[in-house]
């Protein structure tokens, strides 16, 4: 069943054409990501299904009776909400049906023939069980806990930074679980933990989305189908990325084979219109136009082919890690360095080395003590203790909020300010627009100014420009952070090539994997572990461990409870126990006899019309009652007098 069908779309902005003809449709239980170049059209792809942008031409049709919701990339909330209100707020209809369904249930106990709440209660009963709402207060507190937002419940939303007012307005989407999910970079500002916690609840939950991405595990693991943004129009492929990728590289392949036979078609065409043939014969004319069109073609293949043989060769390529570690030199050198902030001990007696060619990935939960590393790396913090020896160094620092970039100067005079429109790069002398290209920037950008561009504009100069420098060691904090996979398979491939050290941090599982030969891994409490795995292998084994963990304290706790009733353990029953234990089963047995009699004379209207019918009802509901109490009671004592005995 579909939920959206969008046909012959097109949509231009100024006189830039994002769509031409361009079809979509999404299925109900389909995750469908969204991928290609920044400003290729991906978020206005969205906004179309969504029904929020307009298309110049085409037509949008969806299934009115679904919910569609969005993730914003500025979320609002009313400010005087905490953050756990503020996520309850956005569930309120599912807490009403809830409310409703226990009212019904309680008129149908009276009113069990009544057709129209039958049929309300049902349709209620399966809005509940599509949204999986029976148990919400328990769902509030495991999102909140693994979004850790626990610790912020009771603070006014409005107080929260950008990212975790995102965290809150996700938690709620999620909860609320509408028919069609849109999500915008779902995984900007979440640790590996909190992403591995949204990727377990959608797939768990069978949540129909449609969602952009540039985390490729993210799509891999979620994605049913992958649609590319491609010359105007889209292309799809199923399955996730790694499938994505294989099956990109055979279209590849058919490309390539179809240009090959292009050409040869071309060359007799041509030949054919060498030999002056009659261009005057109306059907002569319409071959020679042919041969144009397919000039055209043949022109226009080469350069998409090698475009997407770039592409996937970027992105194919493996790590190769560097040998002779003990030859590199030392860049920095780490003694038994601590330090805290507000009392919170972040890094408790670290030590070690970072030598010139190390690529290292520093990775941990969100607020653990990451980006202060990179800051006391920087010497912009001071240790509490312990000591940082810096080598020879000339840094680079690419951090969150881009702070080498001035709004007011153009690309061109943030690439020469001391004018001219030459860059030095690996030693070699290049125009800028040239070096430029190589991050996907259009000639027409050289005069833009900073202030004017998107963030994923920003970031894309900021990485160009951190090239440039002559430096033996960078320094980034969340470098993949708004840049498309195009752009981050660029930045892979210049930081496999670059000859220095590399010390980045990033929740990018797929960049750690490809960039890192070591982690530091922020454990809590002061931990900082050191580890030689890829991050996919130390995170999965970290969650084996704290499985078994979970597993013996189960077992532990079992034990324990065990050893509590043994300890407890009376001698011998009480005197009221004992009583009991005699009297009610002969007490039970009458009240069964009295049962079955008033049932009888339920069923007889001879029998119900003398005794009155609302009589005999309320005396057999005391009954049931009374008959159910001494049954749980009977055989509380049985089972006391088993352990007395046992």
């Amino acid at each position: 069943m579909a939920y959206i069908d969008l046909f012959n779309i097109s949509k231009n902005y100024d006189v830039k054409q994002i769509f031409t003809n361009m079809g979509f449709h999404l299925a109900e239980g389909e995750r469908v990501a969204i991928v290609g170049q920044n400003g290729c059209g991906k978020s206005t792809l969205m906004k179309i299904a969504l029904g929020t942008e307009e298309p110049d031409d085409g037509k949008r049709i969806i299934d009115r009776s679904i919910q569609i919701e969005m993730l914003d990339q500025q979320p609002h909330f009313e400010p005087h909400l905490t953050t756990k209100e503020a996520i309850e707020n956005e569930l309120t209809e599912l807490s009403e049906a809830k409310t409703r369904y226990e009212e019904l249930s309680l008129q149908i106990a009276d009113d069990y023939d009544n057709k129209s709440l039958l049929n309300e209660h049902e349709k209620i009963s399966a809005f509940l069980d599509h949204h999986n709402a029976w148990d919400l207060t328990s769902k509030i507190e495991r999102v909140m806990q693994e979004f850790r937002l626990k610790e912020y419940e009771d603070r006014l939303v409005s107080s929260l930074s950008g990212g975790e007012q995102r965290r809150v307005a996700l938690a709620s989407l999620i909860l609320k679980k509408p028919d069609v999910l849109m999500l915008d970079e779902p995984t900007n500002h979440l640790d590996v933990y909190m992403v591995e916690f949204l990727e377990e609840i959608l797939l768990k939950e069978k949540f129909t989305l449609l969602f952009i991405s540039h985390d490729r595990y993210f799509i891999d693991r979620i994605a049913t189908r992958i649609v590319e943004v491609e010359n105007q129009s889209l292309v799809s492929y199923k399955g996730g990325y790694e499938s994505f990728l294989v099956q990109k590289e055979h279209r590849l392949q058919a490309m390539q084979k179809q240009h090959q036979n292009l050409i040869r078609f071309l060359r007799k065409e041509e030949d054919w219109l060498s030999r002056g043939v009659k261009a005057r014969q109306t059907r002569n004319q319409g071959r020679k136009r042919r041969v144009y069109d397919l000039r055209e073609q043949a022109k226009d293949n080469p350069t998409l082919i090698r475009k997407m043989q770039v592409e996937l060769e970027r992105e194919k390529m493996s790590f190769k890690g560097e040998k002779g570690l003990s030859k590199k030199k030392m860049l920095f050198e780490i003694n038994d360095l601590s330090f805290s902030i507000a009392n919170k001990l972040l890094i408790d007696n670290f030590t070690t080395r970072i030598l010139q060619k190390d690529k290292i990935a520093i990775v941990g939960h969100n607020g653990s003590g990451k980006s202060t590393l990179l800051k006391l790396l920087l010497g912009r913090l001071k240790p509490d203790n312990g000591v940082i020896k810096r080598g020879e160094l000339n840094i680079g620092y690419f951090d969150q909020h881009r702070e080498m970039l001035d709004d007011n100067h153009t690309i061109i005079e943030t690439f020469c300010p001391n004018a001219g429109d030459r860059v030095e790069v690996d030693g070699n002398n290049m125009h800028v627009y040239g070096y430029l290209k190589n991050f996907l920037f259009p000639k027409e950008y050289l005069d833009k100014k900073i202030g004017q561009l998107s963030g994923g504009e920003r970031n894309r100069v900021a990485l160009a420009l951190l090239f440039t420098k002559n430096i033996n060691c960078m320094i980034l904090d969340e470098p993949t952070n708004d840049l498309d996979i195009h752009t981050i398979n660029i930045l892979e491939e210049k930081l496999q090539s670059f000859q220095g050290a590399v010390i980045f941090v990033s929740h990018d599982r797929y960049f750690v994997d490809k960039i890192a030969q070591k982690l530091l891994v922020f454990k809590g409490d002061g931990v900082l572990e050191e580890s030689y795995q890829s991050y996919s292998d130390y995170l999965a084994i970290e969650k084996d461990i704290n499985e078994l963990y979970g597993i013996e304290k189960e077992l532990q706790e079992g034990y324990e409870k065990q050893e509590r009733v043994k300890d407890k353990k009376p001698k011998k029953l009480s005197y009221k126990d004992q009583r009991d234990l005699e009297i009610l089963p002969e007490k039970i047995e009458e009240l069964e006899e009295q049962i079955a009699t008033l049932s009888k004379c339920l069923y007889d209207p001879k029998c119900y019309e003398t005794e009155g019918l609302v009589k005999l009802s309320q005396d057999l509901a005391k009954m049931e009652e009374e008959y159910e109490q001494m049954s749980e009671r009977y055989l509380e004592v049985l089972e006391l007098e088993d352990e007395i005995n046992s």
